[in-house]
């Protein structure tokens, strides 16, 4: 029988006190595999990759393959929401609702695993979205090589959305990021002595001053970028020239080639301020698995459409958001749809005291069972 909405609330609250992270889902990993094991068999095939898990639903009449992912791992923030369900593991939450996003693959994943769709289904459990690009890795290591998905489709709670309502939009959802990590290495001394010093207190403010210039002097004003350093540290007292600098950032963008710009005007002013300030430069910028998230415009428009047209189903069109998320890599491999789903919080994602809405669930289930199987007819028909 299908996991209903009690069953799902009840598994959110076991996946919700065991959050882990990435990389080290191993409890997570445990009690998914079980819960999947439970469901009838006749049509999956189940099998892992490090912590994540893949299961191939095989269709009907299978021409042709659809890919749904749900990310799982945790974040190192400590819960304060009070809830009698919270996590039992100090130190770590489910800050960013992916308890959410498993509960609803596991729902759309029951419903399948009782009613053979027509296409090939592939349902990804990816660990380390938040922390090292796991569907990057994953992609890499040829684990999606025997099912690859000829589309995909996954979604993010959205705090800011009614609970349940359905958002989306064509053209790019999230932003990509890159880390900025730049060390400048000059020669301490005395305050008293400049001259015999390389001051790093004072080329890294350059570079601080100078960064500012890429998003407001070198993009066109259309287009959108953020360049923010977050982090500078330099000296260990007042009266002693500082010979290092550590300075850390992100960028974000909304298309990868506006990414690489920055990240090229990024490397050339960094490079710059070590040559004029006569000190060595390392710099680290890291992309990963962190592209746009760049919806596929054909299946976007599919996706769109039935929203906005089947009873029962919320729909609003949203604008693009400066967060990041690694299913932009996938996307750039896969052609498909990401899109949020409502869980009504006055919180933000990524906030100790996050608390979605847990109605959001079965709405969240019941829109894409019913997507999956219209797009599945559309894929037959043509």
């Amino acid at each position: 029988m299908s996991l209903s909405a009690e069953n799902l609330i009840a598994i959110r609250r076991q996946l919700h006190r065991i959050p882990e992270i990435g990389m080290e889902e191993f409890e997570t990993q445990a009690l998914l595999l079980k819960i999947i094991r439970a469901m009838p068999q006749a049509f999956l095939q189940i099998k892992t990759w490090k912590t994540a898990i893949l299961v191939h639903v095989q269709g009907s009449q299978a021409r042709y393959t659809i890919g749904y992912r749900t990310d799982i791992d945790g974040l190192p923030v400590t819960e304060e929401t009070g809830l009698p369900f919270s996590s039992q593991h100090p130190g770590k939450m489910h800050a960013c609702g992916h308890d959410i996003h498993m509960t609803v693959a596991l729902g759309i994943l029951s419903y399948f695993a009782e009613h053979q769709p027509l296409a090939n289904l592939v349902f990804i459990f990816q660990p380390a979205e938040e922390n090292a690009s796991g569907g990057k890795q994953l992609y890499e290591a040829g684990a999606l090589d025997e099912w690859m998905p000829d589309e995909i489709y996954a979604f993010h709670d959205n705090p800011q959305l009614p609970a349940g309502v359905i958002g989306c939009r064509q053209g790019t959802l999230f932003a990509g990021t890159c880390e900025i990590h730049a060390k400048f290495i000059g020669k301490s001394g005395h305050a008293a002595f400049p001259q015999n010093a390389k001051d790093m207190v004072v080329a890294g403010a350059a570079f601080v001053t100078q960064i500012q210039t890429i998003v407001s002097r070198n993009l066109d004003p259309i287009q959108a970028g953020v360049v923010t350093l977050g982090h500078f540290n330099a000296g260990t007292v007042g009266n002693v020239i500082a010979g290092t600098a550590q300075i850390d950032g992100t960028i974000r963008a909304l298309t990868q080639e506006i990414n690489l710009k920055i990240q090229q005007r990024v490397r050339t002013i960094a490079e710059s301020i070590a040559a004029g300030f006569e000190c060595q430069l390392e710099l680290d910028l890291h992309q990963g698995g962190y592209y746009p998230v760049e919806n596929d415009p054909q299946t976007t428009k599919s996706f769109i459409s039935y929203m906005e047209n089947t009873p029962g189903v919320a729909y609003q069109e949203t604008q693009p958001a400066m967060t990041g998320e690694d299913f932009g890599f996938l996307l750039s491999k896969i052609p498909g749809t990401m899109f949020w789903l409502g869980v009504e919080s006055p919180y933000s994602l990524h906030s100790e005291h996050l608390a979605p809405k847990e109605g959001a669930i079965i709405k969240g289930v019941t829109a894409m069972i019913g997507f999956l199987k219209q797009r599945q007819i559309e894929i037959k028909s043509k």
